[in-house]
């Protein structure tokens, strides 16, 4: 058993179908949906977890693939601009898994661990200077 983490976009034109319904029944995967958005332009974003046999994920990406459906699975839904970071360590506090910490504290340097990165959403909510921010 392996677990992968994709976020999907679905177009209006994919968002009436039980696609994610067949991932589980057909190609027996357990989903663990992180966050889900359907904008007012009837778009929908998934951020999921996949868990299961490497060779169901493989057919099941397959599956997704004859739909209009994006499949990313470098990125996460949540962006952490470096940039804009002050480093002033509001979001620490707020981070249930620690993927935004300080290493050194002579510099107290904000880093953003994304592999740690559970996408609640708290730094964005609590980042002072957008530099935590939401794809969707």
């Amino acid at each position: 058993m392996v677990t992968k983490k994709f976020m999907l976009y679905f177009p209006k034109s994919e968002t009436e179908k039980p696609i994610i319904y067949h991932l589980v029944k057909d190609y027996n995967l357990i989903i663990n949906i992180f966050r889900a958005k359907i904008t007012p332009e009837e778009e929908g974003f998934l951020v999921i977890d996949v868990t299961g046999e490497q060779e169901n994920i493989d057919k099941a990406m397959v599956f997704l693939s004859g739909f209009d459906v994006q499949i990313n699975t470098r990125k996460k839904g949540l962006i952490y601009d470096s940039t804009k970071c002050t480093h002033c360590g509001n979001c620490l506090s707020h981070c249930p898994t620690q993927a935004l910490f300080i290493e050194n504290h002579q510099t107290m340097e904000v880093i953003f661990r994304e592999n740690l990165c559970i996408e609640c959403l708290a730094c964005v909510k609590n980042c002072p200077y957008n530099a935590c921010s939401s794809l969707f």
